[in-house]
């Protein structure tokens, strides 16, 4: 496996390959004033100079693990950039996965069209924040790795040689391409935090579901079951002092237990899988950037307007009444009068005279009211495109730090369900800066850390505080002094190191215990999916249980002796993987699917007979998930 990256994630990820799926890893970082802290430790260096960088290797100093294997050593390369060179050092050509999750879009592209070039049987993983191109992108790799493919097994069938498929189903070689972002990874955990208080969040399929952590049942209750137990939570979860659960905790959280554990656990939260849902004060929904007529004009200057229509009017109706005249007809000589542009009344009635003379004042009062209706429509439409105040009696909101990468998908994901947000961002030329213009949301401009900001942003009456840009000292000075201006706010803060964000969150646990209070790191949330991606199955998302994390993938039943022939009740592995459900779609059938268009059925019964042509929706661990891939395994050495 060969990982290139500049950032923490691919530090992350090159963990996640060594010490969970037992892979050999050769790690591509820039060069050491560059490279950020790496979150593991116990690794020695020795550096030599080469053509294009500097290549070490390092030898990781783990102990034998439960199975009595070693982890495997670590190739690491310090170079600018990944080069053709610098790929071709690194192994590309005989390597069976290559991850490039460089900060920069197009370093990864041209990475990727490089290396499919090199080894065109290579599974490519890439980070893509835009989608939309990570969409083409995906389909050109494909297209490629199908035609390079076809060409060889051709190649192979004239020289009287086995042909293989070597497509996205093809079990001997999966070459497959997988786009993904750690931002869209990541937003629903932080969004599923802000609405219901579990970062516990999975889409898919298009079925967004969620895991919602419930504390022990009182005794005489009777816990909802929901979809599926998860996990059973560690002894220490619900004690404000204690540590969360870890990997290497004794006493940490059970995953996927099975009927009789979930009995016996007396005294332990879990963490059942449920439909996502939210109760919360929703905004109304219309389109974005389009403008309702009312807001054109304030209300003093409505109701400006409605006098003097009624002005109009009863002048109009006392005119008929004296002069006995047709209504259409008084009505025109009104509005003569109100513009001064009728002949003076001299020689007619005194009433019609009065009439004419209170037409003409109310003319007067008409012209400074349509100009401020003019100025107003025009100060509206200026502003459409700028940036909008937080409005006086907001309340319920959730205030969100931050207009990066990741900011900006979580600000999407939050509008999408129609949750009143309100925006702080220093820079004002911010990535999200745009969205939040376009989905007119409120932005306050300025440094959080200085007095008034976190006001402005109406703090005092939000819901939940979403701290998520790049500083992790910003961050956490941002949840304290919400803290002290709201006890029992919920906060959520971002932080880069995840040892501080597992002191932090015992800390802030410890002094608010009544407070919901969540430390995530972006990094050790999307590892587990690039990781799996690389093994060569889609991952459709991650969920975190305490320190520990589930995975999400979508399998095909066919080539894994663990799950075809088997029933659901078979196939169950506690403590390893659990089918979810059943993609009938992928068969051509969709009856009994729940949600239209899906082709998920989630309410499968144990009796079910697991076949060759099923794909499966099933939770894992990353343990699990790397035994069902079938890996190969390494001896000690």
């Amino acid at each position: 496996m060969v990982v290139c990256g500049d950032d923490g994630l691919a530090h992350r990820l090159a963990t996640e390959l060594r010490g969970v799926y037992r892979e050999q890893v050769v790690l591509v970082v820039p060069p050491s004033r560059r490279t950020p802290p790496q979150p593991m430790a116990g690794r020695a260096r020795a550096a030599s100079a080469a053509l294009f960088g500097r290549m070490v290797t390092a030898v990781n100093r783990g102990t034998a693990d439960s199975d009595d294997t070693l982890v495997p050593d670590e190739r690491v390369m310090e170079a600018a950039e990944p080069t053709e060179a610098v790929l071709a050092d690194a192994g590309v050509d005989r390597a069976a996965a290559l991850a490039l999750v460089y900060d920069d879009d197009e370093t990864n592209i041209r990475a990727a069209l490089t290396a499919r070039r090199l080894n065109p049987r290579l599974r490519l993983v890439l980070r893509l924040y835009n989608r939309r191109l990570g969409q083409h992108i995906e389909e050109l790799l494909d297209q490629a790795a199908e035609l390079a493919a076809g060409a060889t097994a051709g190649h192979r069938d004239g020289h009287g040689g086995h042909g293989g498929h070597a497509g996205h189903g093809g079990h001997g070689a999966d070459i497959a391409t997988t786009v993904l972002s750690d931002a869209d990874t990541t937003a629903p955990a932080l969004v599923a935090t802000a609405l219901v208080g579990t970062s516990k969040v999975v889409d898919a399929e298009g079925l967004l579901l969620r895991a919602v952590e419930r504390r022990p049942p009182r005794p005489g209750e009777v816990a909802d079951p929901g979809l599926c137990t998860l996990a059973l939570l560690s002894a220490t979860s619900n004690d404000p002092a204690g540590a969360e659960g870890s990997e290497d905790s004794g006493d940490g959280p059970r995953l996927l237990p099975d009927a009789e554990a979930v009995a016996a656990a007396t005294g332990r939260g879990a963490v059942v899988l449920e439909q996502v849902s939210y109760s919360g004060p929703p905004l109304p929904a219309r389109r974005a950037g389009v403008m309702p007529f009312a807001s054109l004009f304030s209300a003093r200057l409505r109701w400006s307007l409605a006098g003097l229509v009624a002005a109009v009017v009863a002048l109009a109706v006392a005119l008929i009444v004296v002069t006995d005249d047709h209504p259409l007809h008084a009505i025109y000589i009104t509005l003569l009068d109100l513009f001064a542009i009728n002949d003076p009344a001299v020689d007619a009635p005194l009433g019609q005279q009065v009439l004419q003379l209170l037409s003409g004042l109310v003319g007067l009062l008409l012209l400074p009211v349509l100009l401020a209706a003019v100025l107003e429509a025009l100060g509206t439409f200026r502003t459409a495109s700028a940036l909008r105040k937080p409005p006086r009696g907001l309340s319920g909101h959730v205030v969100l730090l931050g207009l990066g990468k990741i900011g900006t998908r979580v600000l999407t994901r939050l509008r999408e369900l129609h949750i009143p947000v309100v925006c702080v961002e220093a820079d004002p030329e911010a990535r999200g800066m745009a969205v939040a213009r376009r989905l007119r949301v409120p932005v306050v401009v300025g440094d959080v850390t200085q007095e008034g900001v976190l006001e402005s942003a109406k703090i005092h009456r939000a819901d939940a505080l979403l701290a998520l840009t790049s500083v992790d000292t910003t961050n956490l000075e941002a949840v304290l002094y919400a803290r002290s201006v709201r006890p029992d706010l919920r906060a959520v803060l971002r932080l880069y190191d995840d040892d501080f964000a597992k002191a932090v969150y015992r800390t802030l646990r410890t002094a608010h215990p009544a407070a919901l209070t969540r430390s995530r790191s972006v990094s050790h949330l999307a590892a587990p999916a690039f990781a799996g991606a690389m093994m060569g199955r889609q991952i459709l998302g991650a969920i975190p249980v305490e320190r520990r994390v589930l995975l999400f993938a979508a399998v095909v039943v066919d080539g894994h002796p663990q799950l075809e022939g088997r029933t659901v009740a078979e196939a169950f592995r506690p403590g390893a993987w659990r089918v979810l459900a059943l993609d009938t779609a992928a068969r051509g059938d969709t009856a009994g699917a729940e949600p239209p268009g899906s082709g998920l059925v989630w309410d499968l019964p144990d009796t079910y007979v697991l076949r060759a042509g099923d794909r499966v929706v099933l939770a894992a661990t990353r343990r699990g998930l790397a035994e069902l891939l079938g890996r190969r395994t390494r001896s000690p050495r």
